[in-house]
């Protein structure tokens, strides 16, 4: 069951990256703000959630969906997690740097999950319990133990009262750390720190469909990842991830609790 759960997030992810390659780098249209003025969705977002839907309904009707744009939970024990165009923003602006992010989650969490980069051609997939891979060649977390030594990635929120304070967790991390990047895809972040081209990782706050898929990716990397409490309280948790050694000095910096 899980295989076959995951050729379909494959094929989902891969037709979904085809038809947002279309729109990549032509005249934006439909841009509208959602909660904030910067952050925003596009026709491109709305086409591609539509393709995903229809096909997890033609293949596996009986399963529920989560989607950024819409969709809801209900079904068969089974959902799925889908963000449709990861990295909106890159995408309105023509750099490269986003994804499909789908995952298929049970009572336990994430069962499967595929990152597909369509302007690289990578996707990264994993099953629970069966590693994680890019393009079908294992991959591993970094194995680098040092923060000082360590390339460390974040995210920043569309609330400006969260930027805020994102700040402040920023300036304690930056002087410990090798470095921070700041891609604008956390899909591509979680995915990044899979194979060890992040040592580590953190952002707060972040949707269920932003990290789903990664986190699975990271923890069948042999990674670690525990939830990071949002910078205001009423915003989604995110993650702090990396190797065990890298995690536990990041999350002294980083954790409010």
């Amino acid at each position: 069951m899980s295989a076959e759960l995951l050729d379909t997030a494959v094929k989902v992810a891969h037709e979904a990256g085809k038809l947002l390659l279309e729109h990549f780098r032509k005249p934006a249209e439909g841009v509208e703000s959602k909660s904030t003025p910067t952050d925003l969705v596009s026709a491109a977002d709305r086409a591609s959630e539509a393709l995903i839907l229809d096909m997890i309904a033609a293949e596996r009707p009986d399963d529920g969906v989560l989607s950024e744009e819409g969709g809801g939970e209900a079904g068969s024990g089974l959902l799925w997690v889908v963000d449709p165009l990861d990295g909106t923003v890159n995408f309105l602006f023509g750099i490269p740097a986003w994804a499909v992010s789908v995952a298929v989650e049970d009572e336990n969490g994430a069962l499967v999950a595929a990152v597909h980069q369509p302007t690289t051609g990578e996707t990264f997939t994993a099953m629970r319990g069966q590693g994680a891979h890019l393009n079908e060649r294992p991959i591993h977390v970094s194995h680098r133990d040092e923060l000082s030594s360590a390339l460390v990635g974040t995210g920043f929120a569309y609330d400006s009262r969260a930027r805020e304070v994102q700040a402040v967790v920023v300036s304690r991390v930056l002087p410990k750390a090798r470095d921070i990047r700041r891609a604008g895809s956390a899909a591509l972040d979680l995915a990044a720190t899979a194979c060890g081209r992040l040592d580590a990782f953190y952002e707060a706050p972040m949707e269920r469909w932003d990290k789903a898929a990664g986190i699975l990716l990271i923890q069948e990397a042999g990674g670690v990842v525990t939830l990071l409490p949002p910078p205001l309280n009423h915003l989604s948790p995110g993650v702090i991830a990396g190797n065990r050694a890298l995690h536990e000095q990041l999350r002294s910096l980083v954790y409010r609790g």
